[in-house]
């Protein structure tokens, strides 16, 4: 028998920032609503919205007229706004995007021309010209973003609850989903502490669980969640000056990751990273933490396995820059050349919740599945955090239509 019945006009699983985003919007759109929000952890942004490189993106990489792209520039913009009224810490430190090679420069040409198609402002630079902005990178031509930012997102997460908490919503953590009963007009979440929560929608923003809420639900996602896990090492405090904005690579454009790269972060330091490795478990933030029955769903999964036959050499480097950090080093030194394995401490890990589908394809846009009472966000990637705050309103927009 349940110890505790909860009522709510909306509820939403994932104290994350799209599921936090999500939750502010409600209360600002439809103000005499209640709005509750289940969060398995005892703290906000403990996974994705807490582990990630902080970046503010200026949506250059992404397909014009996609979700991605969309959103992203929206988001930034209010993301920026947000931050200011709440006294968010974020700065605009720019970046540069740098080809080391010939045979580089044809993608970043693409790039700049996306970037353009969706506003995005930036300069063309050579290779002395890159030089005056980033001494120690090596590159014979880059992409200058000044737009492109920093920020605290755990403090984003943290002001995103206080503002739900002070409204007609309720933040509650330590509360995992373990049941969902659906109704036409109505959903049932049972959690962990045998507590119910009633309401007449449920939102979905469930991130690294989001495809097992969709069966707890009855629905088949049609898609399903592959860790990767990003590994990050800093540069020790007296090396720091080797990075003055952010220095990306001319990323491939055909995997969904951004490549090794550096970055400023808004509390101080510089990260140098991440890789992209299979998670042995979907909070598999190290080697050594092991989900027997999630690992497992993984390799039997038909999407994975041609993912794999894919990718496997890319999959192998990524693991050898994983257990080996000289082989890290290596991937840093095509853009910072100066930089040794005596310079690097290691860092923080992060997993990301990418959606593989049954043909083994990467889905590379936000994916976002209505059904009876309930909207689920089913692929979130990087921009998602940036774009969160337009994310939100796409999941609102979906209110009420069929």
């Amino acid at each position: 028998m349940a110890t505790e019945n909860f009522h709510s006009d909306f509820l939403v699983i994932g104290g994350g920032i799209i599921g936090l985003a999500t939750a502010w919007k409600l209360q600002r759109r439809f103000p005499d609503c209640t709005v509750a929000v289940l969060e398995a952890e005892r703290e906000v942004a403990h996974h994705q919205s807490g582990r990630n490189s902080g970046v503010i993106h200026s949506g250059i990489y992404y397909k014009p007229g996609s979700q991605k792209a969309l959103t992203c520039r929206d988001g930034k913009t209010q993301l920026e706004a947000f931050c200011q009224q709440y006294n968010v810490p974020w700065e605009r430190c720019g970046k540069v995007v740098v080809a080391t090679s010939e045979s580089e420069l044809q993608s970043l040409d693409a790039i700049a021309q996306r970037g353009t198609q969706n506003g995005v402002a930036m300069e063309r630079l050579d290779s002395d010209q890159l030089r005056q902005r980033e001494p120690a990178a090596a590159g014979i031509a880059a992409l200058l973003v000044p737009e492109t930012g920093i920020v605290d997102y755990p403090q984003v997460c943290r002001q995103l609850a206080e503002q739900i908490n002070r409204g007609r919503g309720v933040v509650r953590l330590d509360s995992r989903a373990v049941a969902i009963k659906i109704k036409s007009e109505s959903v049932r979440v049972t959690d962990t502490r045998n507590r119910t929560h009633d309401a007449g929608l449920l939102i979905n923003c469930g991130g690294l669980h989001s495809d097992q809420i969709c069966r707890l639900c009855g629905l088949a996602p049609g898609v399903r969640i592959v860790p990767f896990r990003g590994e990050y090492y800093e540069l020790k405090p007296e090396r720091e000056n080797l990075v003055r904005h952010l220095i990306y690579p001319v990323p491939d454009p055909s995997f969904p990751f951004l490549g090794v790269h550096f970055t400023r972060m808004i509390g101080g330091g510089v990260e140098c990273g991440p890789n992209a490795v299979l998670a042995l478990a979907r909070e598999g933030y190290g080697w050594s933490k092991i989900n027997v029955s999630e690992l497992w769903g993984t390799l039997r999964y038909a999407g994975f396995r041609r993912l794999a036959r894919k990718h496997w050499r890319m999959g192998l480097g990524e693991m050898h820059r994983s257990l080996s950090k000289s082989a890290f080093v290596t991937a840093l030194q095509k853009l910072l050349p100066s930089v040794t394995t005596d310079d690097l401490v290691r860092g923080r890990a992060g997993v990301r919740a990418q959606a593989v589908a049954s043909d083994g394809r990467l889905v590379d846009d936000f994916l976002v599945h209505k059904a009876e009472a309930a909207i689920h966000v089913l692929n979130a990637p990087s921009p998602a955090a940036t774009a969160s705050l337009a994310i939100a309103d796409a999941i609102l927009d979906r209110i009420g239509t069929s």
